[in-house]
């Protein structure tokens, strides 16, 4: 497997991880929020403090509810925006080819073992920002960003992306919070917006916004989907 990138990209692999390089062969690097010193304690943090008391939503029922969602999703090139430790290997059946992206390298590292344990044949991970991906133009079946959109700064560039990477009839899966379902007082990292605004924000792309029949305290999961 080796996923297309942008024409003029140069990417170098390092390890397990490939790495975007500059003009002069340097690998571009990004501050991961929470720190590649703490990537180990990430799951940790996810599971004892995030889902339960800022986001009030349970773990197991987001696992439940993705699961879901991608039952049907076989044989897919699937792209994967804040791929994190790579809890997707959870819920994305493995007969996929799957590319993650994230800007920490710390987390990329476990997400590799992780999908490689789980059984996935193809699976690559880039160190890569979501506002701006390495790959190129109608790569992807499917797209996800999973309890990343709130991170990544510039949303309007993250949907424009996705939709030139998706074919046509593809699929952008997300999950996450929004500031009318988040309790008072619960202070969530990010930048939040309302699910009037991730609508419009799809439909401005080219998507249709789909929103999923989930509740999960402070998470919104919905499909932004490419029409044919």
């Amino acid at each position: 497997m080796s996923t297309p990138l942008k024409p003029g990209v140069r990417v170098r692999q390092k390890g397990a991880l490939f790495y975007q390089i500059d003009e002069q062969g340097r690998p571009l690097r990004f501050q991961p929020w929470l720190g590649d010193a703490f990537a180990c304690l990430y799951d940790f943090f996810m599971t004892r403090s995030v889902f339960p008391q800022k986001f009030n939503a349970d773990i197991e029922r987001h696992t439940a509810i993705l699961k879901e969602a991608l039952r049907e999703a076989h044989g897919q090139q699937v792209l994967e925006l804040g791929t994190g430790s790579g809890s997707a290997a959870e819920f994305l059946p493995t007969d996929n080819s799957y590319t993650g992206s994230d800007i920490s390298p710390g987390l990329l590292k476990q997400a590799v073992k992780r999908f490689q344990e789980a059984g996935f044949m193809e699976a690559e991970c880039y160190v890569a920002s979501g506002e701006d991906l390495p790959f190129a133009k109608g790569s992807f079946g499917l797209a996800l960003c999973l309890l990343s959109l709130n991170f990544i700064g510039n949303h309007q560039a993250v949907f424009e992306g996705v939709h030139a990477l998706l074919r046509p009839g593809g699929t952008f899966l997300v999950s996450v919070p929004v500031p009318e379902r988040t309790l008072q007082g619960s202070a969530i990292h990010g930048d939040l917006v309302s699910e009037v605004r991730l609508h419009k924000l799809c439909q401005e792309a080219g998507f249709a916004f789909e929103p999923l029949d989930a509740e999960n305290g402070a998470l919104l999961y919905f499909r932004a989907v490419k029409p044919n």
